[in-house]
C-alpha cells in the first residue's frame, strides 16, 4: 500500500476532511508531508477532537523508534479503540509491555509507540501482510469518530 492508496480508501468512507499540511498553509513545519484525517461533514477541522487516523512521514521528538527517517517510510496511526486494540496486540492499552514489538518492523501491527496507551495502533509501511487489517481498522475508526461526532451534535443546542 501506498500512502496515496490510504488516503484514496479513507476518503472514500465519506465525510472525510483530509488535512496534508505544506509550506506556506501556516501550519508548522514539522506537520509538512504528514496526513490528518478527520470526520467532519462540514468540511471544518474539528476543534474538540483529533484526527482518527494520521500518516507520519519522519520521526517527530519523542517518537524516533519507529525510524522513520528511511527513504520512502510512513507510518499509519489508527485511533482504533479498545476492542480492536485488544484483537489486534492481545492486550488492554493500558497494559505494561505493549510496546515490546519493534517499533520499526515494516508491515506489522503494533502498540502506537507513543500513543498506545491510549488505544491508537501503527503500522510502517503497510503491505501484504497488514493492508487488509490496515483497511478494517481505519474503517472501525471512521466509524467510531462518526459515532463521536453525532453524540456531539445531538448534545449541541441549536
Amino acid at each position: 500500500m501506498t500512502m496515496d492508496d490510504i488516503i484514496d480508501f479513507v476518503e472514500g468512507l465519506g465525510d472525510v476532511l483530509t488535512l496534508r499540511p505544506a509550506p506556506g498553509d501556516g501550519s508548522p513545519e514539522i506537520s509538512w508531508g504528514d496526513t490528518f484525517f478527520y470526520y467532519s461533514p462540514d468540511r471544518i477541522v474539528p476543534d474538540r477532537t483529533q484526527p482518527f487516523a494520521t500518516i507520519v512521514t519522519k520521526n517527530y521528538p519523542g517518537d524516533e523508534s519507529s525510524g522513520l527517517d528511511r527513504a520512502g517510510a510512513f507510518r499509519v496511526n489508527i485511533h482504533a479503540g479498545k476492542e480492536a486494540f485488544i484483537e489486534a496486540t492481545g492486550r488492554a492499552p493500558r497494559e505494561q509491555g505493549v510496546a515490546d514489538l519493534d517499533a520499526g518492523a515494516p508491515d506489522t501491527v503494533i502498540a502506537h509507540p507513543v500513543y498506545g496507551s491510549l488505544a491508537w495502533l501503527a503500522v510502517i509501511d503497510p503491505g501484504a501482510r497488514t493492508g487488509e487489517v490496515t483497511r478494517e481498522l481505519l474503517c472501525r475508526a471512521h466509524t467510531m469518530a462518526r459515532s463521536r461526532y453525532e453524540r456531539r451534535s445531538e448534545s449541541t443546542p441549536g
